[in-house]
């Protein structure tokens, strides 16, 4: 709303004005929608992110033999 009127005007001064007023009543620690939203997005980003590692970790372990013996172990000196 204040850019539509200009931090200038007397429009918007007055809006500031009854923000800096009205901002006494908000509890201190207290969070804006905008502020939650973006908080769950990157919860959301670092979760994708982990899952997309767990699964290339899996596909590793699936790959790897599964037998108890070492390449070469087996072989008589």
């Amino acid at each position: 709303m204040l850019p539509e009127l200009g931090a200038s005007s007397d429009a918007g001064k007055a809006v500031l004005d009854c923000l800096n007023k009205l901002v006494k009543f908000v509890p201190s620690g207290s969070v804006t929608p905008a502020a939650q939203k973006n908080s769950i997005e990157a919860q959301q980003r670092m979760l994708a992110q982990n899952n997309q590692q767990m699964q290339a970790v899996q596909q590793m372990r699936q790959q790897k033999p599964q037998g108890g013996t070492q390449p070469g172990a087996g072989a008589a000196a």
